[in-house]
């Protein structure tokens, strides 16, 4: 997954202002950024995401002024430089196509980007096609054109504010993944145990279901309380969620599966759920519990891509 939901905010906050729009079209070898990144550029100068981590901004930066002035869509391919590999490469080795288009007319028109946030908002993927002849960018699949996929930003929806959930809040804000911590408990869902924070207090299932969790969303149970864990798992099942995981012991896991199978759930079902929650690193302590649920989350959302 390419994380451009920064350069989607600020093309909505430089509405109106001449603007392009770099996209990592492909890569070969070791690319810094994975297809699809965007670097939008604003006509002051000004700048938001990446295509290279830094190695080819430059040039970029110089190419989008062109395309801000009237210059079209042009295609650069950039590897390892001959002679300097500092100079207009990447020292990685690897090799990057991007495309510099401008935002408007003849290029990615302004209003996807509202498109895009949009059906976000509503837990839902968007895919562009671009024409990398004409750099054109319109709407839906086509064949022989470059199709990127915007899916929503990434959550994880904690289940039980316990004190491992403390501990998984600002990894997962590490890592860019937005957290929510449910718990219909009042005295466990506290600002002062989660500062800044979005909380909430109604039973899982409904929050869950509220929520609308999709590819991007990743739902944990951590309460160890059926009456609590059950229902958001019924949730999460019951909808396309990216990654499900249950904390509790082997013995634990496996009568919850019981619980669950006699509602009706399958196997293929319940094979969704990571249980117990995480990758087996050992973990001793709630820290190292947190981040083993880390981990598993982002090969939960990265290996199905």
């Amino acid at each position: 997954m390419t994380d451009n939901g920064a350069v989607i905010r600020k093309a909505i906050e430089w509405r109106g202002a001449p603007m392009a729009l770099a996209t990592v079209i492909s890569t070969w070898g070791s690319a810094p950024r994975p297809r699809g990144s965007h670097m939008l550029v604003h006509q002051d100068g000004r700048l938001e995401g990446s295509i290279s981590g830094g190695c080819v901004e430059t040039d970029v930066l110089q190419r989008a002024a062109e395309v801000i002035a009237g210059r079209p869509a042009h295609m650069q391919i950039y590897g390892v430089a001959d002679g300097d590999a500092w100079e207009v490469g990447l020292p990685c080795g690897g090799e990057i196509a991007v495309l510099i288009q401008p935002v408007g007319e003849g290029g990615f028109a302004a209003d996807l980007f509202d498109r895009i946030r949009a059906e976000n908002a509503r837990g839902r993927a968007l895919a562009l096609a671009t024409d990398l002849e004409s750099g054109v960018t319109r709407e839906g699949m086509e064949e022989g054109r470059f199709v990127n996929r915007y899916d929503p930003p990434r959550r994880l929806l904690i289940v039980g504010a316990v004190q491992i959930a403390q501990s998984l809040v600002p990894l997962a804000q590490a890592i860019g993944v937005t957290p929510v911590v449910i718990d219909p408990r009042g005295r466990f869902l506290t600002e002062e145990r989660f500062p800044g924070v979005e909380l909430d207090d109604r039973w899982p299932d409904e929050a869950v279901a509220a929520r609308l969790p999709g590819e991007s969303t990743a739902i944990v149970t951590l309460s160890h309380d059926i009456k609590i864990d059950d229902p958001a798992l019924v949730a999460a099942l019951r909808a396309p969620t990216g990654y499900v995981a249950a904390l509790g012991s082997r013995r634990s896991h496996a009568a919850r599966l019981e619980r669950l199978g006699a509602m009706g759930f399958s196997a293929e079902d319940l094979a969704r759920i990571d249980g117990p929650a995480g990758l087996d690193i050992g973990a001793v302590g709630a820290a190292e519990i947190a981040l083993s649920i880390t981990a598993g989350m982002v090969a939960g959302f990265n290996v199905k891509r």
